[in-house]
């Protein structure tokens, strides 16, 4: 299974597939997956799912198809695979494929495995609400991104999307004490939410996962050379910790926008969310992730450790609206990521799947055995 499971991975980096581009590597998963032996179909917006086995319990299996932007040339030195995608995240996807239609070939396995390569994660996770809007069921759910192989990641911080504008009186650049400078009002104000002491876990130096963060992330701003700017705006990536809502940490920003107007009259203020995604973490004592650590040290012969990430998930989105059982894993390190020299280890890379496939048969197991106690008694 080896060769034809690299081969495949090497196919599909081989598609260039940004976000909102995914239509020819959709094509040629679902072409490939057929052969396989899966049922398999696109919806509506170009996700493309596979379905093998039947019966309970239903697994899903959830990646990506969409990279960022940025073409890498493919090539392959030394057992490393260098593309873009290679490790987000079309290492992960592609071994969840190959391991769960080698996990339902096993003789005795029951139960249905639902694989989900979705659209557009890397931009809008478009492809992710659509499956819910659908009315997706499962009974587990592993979300595919880097972990490394010996990794499990039990939890992801939220996000808020934070757009602000900002505007001012003008008048000529040879007299800027007459005016306010809205770039330079704009700056004081961002000082002020990044240096906040709203919450005691904010400094993220002692531990980030628990920390609320905010990150500059745009400024547009200024006219002409010799006009003070009077208006500007600017985006605010804020991060938020499990023990927050996005709503609570808004409601701090916007007490700090409130307290910046009150000492600056002259400067109109407006703050717009543009999108926002919950914190999520999942029982670190679930099922799903013994299973998941159990199968990671029969496979690698070393404990697996369980992860809390500083990013926002796809995993976020679909443990909240679905209210089950989900983890993220994957082979890759997460560090290569949207780099030049994104790449995976073509060795990690198949012994994920061999952790995939252990953890899709314990699964079903261990539902099935629960059900004939259950029926027992």
């Amino acid at each position: 299974m080896s060769e034809q499971a690299v081969r495949f991975l090497t196919n599909l980096l081989g598609i260039y597939s940004p976000s909102g581009k995914e239509e020819d590597a959709g094509n040629f998963l679902e072409s490939e997956m057929k052969k396989m032996g899966y049922d398999v179909g696109k919806d509506a917006i170009g996700n493309v799912i596979g379905v093998v086995g039947e019966g309970e319990p239903v697994i899903l299996l959830c990646g990506h198809m969409d990279t960022v932007a940025g073409h890498l040339p493919l090539r392959i030195e030394e057992g490393k695979i260098y593309a873009r995608g290679a490790v987000d995240a079309k290492g992960p996807l592609a071994a969840m494929i190959m391991a769960a239609v080698a996990a339902a070939k096993e003789i005795g396995f029951k139960g249905k495995i639902l694989v989900a390569a979705v659209v557009e994660e890397e931009a809008t996770s478009r492809g992710v609400k659509h499956l819910i809007t659908q009315g997706i069921m499962a009974d587990y759910a592993i979300f595919g991104e880097p972990s490394g192989v010996e990794n499990v990641t039990i939890g992801y911080k939220g996000q808020i999307q934070l757009k602000i504008a900002l505007k001012t009186e003008t008048g000529h650049a040879s007299t800027p004490w007459l005016y306010d400078n809205s770039l330079e009002k704009a700056y004081e104000l961002w000082e002020q939410i990044k240096n906040a002491s709203s919450y005691p876990s904010l400094d993220p130096s002692a531990s980030p996962y628990n920390a609320v963060t905010a990150c500059l992330v745009k400024v547009v701003g200024g006219r002409a050379t010799s006009v003070v700017p009077f208006e500007v705006e600017i985006n605010l990536d804020v991060r938020v910790p499990i023990q927050f809502s996005t709503v609570q940490v808004f409601e701090q920003i916007q007490k700090i926008i409130a307290k910046y107007q009150t000492a600056n009259p002259k400067v109109s203020v407006k703050a717009t969310v543009l999108d926002t995604v919950e914190p999520f973490e999942v029982n670190k004592a679930s099922p799903l992730v013994h299973v998941l650590s159990s199968s990671v040290r029969k496979v690698l012969n070393k404990p697996a450790t369980l992860l809390h990430k500083t990013g926002t998930g796809d995993m976020n989105i679909l443990g909240k609206a679905m209210n089950l059982p989900i983890v993220t894993y994957g082979p890759g390190d997460s560090h290569l990521d949207h780099t030049v020299d994104e790449h995976i280890e073509v060795n990690e890379y198949l012994q994920a799947i061999e952790v995939y496939k252990e953890t899709l048969l314990k699964l079903a197991e261990l539902y099935n055995n629960k059900n004939v106690e259950q029926q027992v008694t």
